[in-house]
């Protein structure tokens, strides 16, 4: 039985909240085929259907579609705003420089299709973290992106020394069952109504122990913690 794309977590009439497995690409390409875009386009037989933020191919977890284009350029304006709270999960193999903190730097092209974080700080990607050890090889990050820039959360753990596990651009040489970003949590305010929605990952050895659920019902709800303002 193949995978099934995703599974809708929540829905109204302004927006609807889906969970996109992993591997799965978020716009058509010819190769590939049918992206998640149009997968849920076409599966709910949308007349309108606007996307509002994409995941990378790899990741896993919470994509949020608007159903109307005026909820669309609302929620365009919030994450412009900086005002929908994005929470990622990412596992490494790799004891990170820091243990938490800020990563900050412009983002730059580098070789093939990776980009590098640069010293320079003209229009640049910030990223906060906390890490947590599962084991002594493992650890568990929690990452909160505060701008929206391509491959941002890989590679900011990369430029501390915590290649993403199972990441084929900037972890090529690590065998793990799958990449180990996932999109954890939303937040933002729509229409006066506080919405919060969080999604466990369903696939992946490293995001099923005992240790990592522990760890992560121990850090709560992710816009709790004691972020660095």
């Amino acid at each position: 039985m193949s995978k099934q794309p995703y599974s809708i977590v929540f829905e109204n009439t302004d927006f609807i909240v889906v969970n996109k497995a992993e591997n799965i690409n978020f716009h058509d390409e010819d190769e590939v085929g049918t992206g998640l875009f149009n997968i849920v386009k076409q599966a709910g037989n949308y007349k309108e259907l606007y996307p509002v933020h994409r995941l990378d191919k790899m990741t896993s977890g919470l994509v949020l579609f608007a159903k109307t284009k005026r909820c669309a350029a609302e929620l365009g304006k919030l994450f412009e705003q900086h005002n929908i709270q994005k929470f990622y999960l990412a596992i490494s193999k790799d004891k990170p420089k820091k243990k938490q903190g800020w990563i900050k730097g412009d983002m730059e092209k580098s070789r093939r299709s990776s980009w590098r974080l640069a010293r320079t700080m003209t229009n640049p990607a910030i990223t906060q973290f906390f890490s947590y050890g599962l084991t002594p090889k493992v650890r568990l990050f929690i990452v909160r992106p505060l701008s929206g820039k391509t491959h941002q959360i890989r590679v900011a753990l990369n430029s501390i020394g915590s290649s993403i596990a199972g990441d084929p651009i900037y972890n090529p040489s690590d065998v793990s069952d799958r990449g180990y970003l996932h999109a954890f949590a939303l937040k933002f305010e729509l229409n006066d109504k506080q919405f919060e929605f969080t999604q466990l990952p369903n696939t992946g050895e490293h995001f099923q122990t005992q240790q990592f659920n522990q760890t992560l019902e121990n850090i709560g709800q992710p816009w709790l913690l004691n972020w660095p303002k």
